[in-house]
């Protein structure tokens, strides 16, 4: 469930950030949203009731290298997506 949140930031951080969140192919809920996800991610267990049976099952099975930069990765995967 989605609900609304107002927010008081400086007029400059904002035009910079929607910028920013167009660059990605996010919408600046989003790029909020995943990073208040990614300030609580230790502080919040995974709730594996909520994934759906099929994800349950897959959790866990691919593995990967420990310096994969899934940030890079995503990035040029979105500038293929939505170019530059």
């Amino acid at each position: 469930m989605n609900t609304k949140l107002t927010l008081t930031i400086e007029k400059e951080v904002i035009q910079v950030a929607k910028e920013y969140a167009k660059e990605q192919g996010q919408s600046l809920s989003d790029l909020v949203e995943n990073y208040f996800k990614l300030l609580t991610n230790e502080r919040q267990p995974l709730k594996t009731n909520k994934l759906s049976p099929r994800v349950k099952r897959l959790r866990g099975i691919i593995k990967s290298e420990k310096d994969l930069d899934y940030k890079q990765m995503l990035t040029e995967e979105l500038l293929k997506k939505y170019g530059k």
